[in-house]
């Protein structure tokens, strides 16, 4: 066999061989190596998830479980859930029901305001040593139940203090719990009702008409109300 005569040849041919090896090895390594994996995509790792504070800012086409006078009545937007029950879209209370779903429903349709306690409320603690005293010493509702702070069980009242302010009411009331739309709890302070609904507890002075106090979490915690 014949060889090149000019060395240079062979350099050059084998430094060729050289750079292409080079490349290669580094194509190989820097498959195991190099940028962290790109992330799977969102879809892969499961179903959606839906901030249930943000609900009534859902896709006006999109369609839940609706339902009027505490019966599911089937599918429906927002809107139409609203019209169906004769009120403003802003009167529904949205989030998942007890099949996991997200529903709308009537704020507080399944649970309406309880009548006012009587005097004086059930007490959960034992009595103190004053405990002895006549009940017709104690002061009228309106004087005893200035700070006092109520829990309605669903059939009676129940002190939970008989001094706290109205913060630290709503706290030992609610703090923790959350409810489905359309339910509701019910406490009072002072001459005050409270009413839990689905991501935010209510006020009202009248047993009737209600605002909003405090917004609550996803924790189902009041995090703008103080102790």
């Amino acid at each position: 066999m014949a060889f090149p005569k000019d060395n240079r040849i062979v350099l050059i041919a084998g430094g060729g061989v050289a750079v292409v090896a080079a490349v290669a090895a580094a194509m190989v390594f820097s498959g195991g190596r190099g940028d962290a994996p790109v992330e799977a995509p969102p879809a892969s790792k499961g179903g959606l998830t839906i901030d249930l504070a943000e609900a009534p800012t859902l896709e006006p086409a999109r369609e839940l479980r609706c339902f009027v006078n505490g019966q599911f009545v089937g599918m429906a937007t927002l809107a139409d859930c609203a019209r169906r029950n004769g009120v403003a879209t802003s009167a529904l209370d949205v989030g998942l029901d007890a099949t996991g779903a997200l529903a709308a429903a009537p704020t507080a349709a399944f649970a309406p305001p309880p009548e006012l306690p009587a005097s004086p409320p059930i007490e959960v603690a034992p009595p103190s040593d004053r405990g002895a005293e006549p009940v017709e010493s104690a002061p009228a509702p309106s004087q005893a139940s200035a700070t006092a702070c109520l829990r309605h069980t669903g059939s009676e009242w129940r002190a939970v203090s008989n001094g706290m302010s109205l913060n630290a009411c709503v706290q030992a009331l609610y703090a923790g719990t959350c409810v489905r739309p359309g339910e509701a709890l019910y406490g009072r302070w002072g001459d005050v009702t409270l009413r839990l609904v689905p991501r935010r507890v209510e006020q009202s002075g009248d047993n009737t008409r209600f605002r909003t106090l405090a917004q609550q979490d996803r924790s189902c915690q009041f995090p703008e109300l103080g102790r």
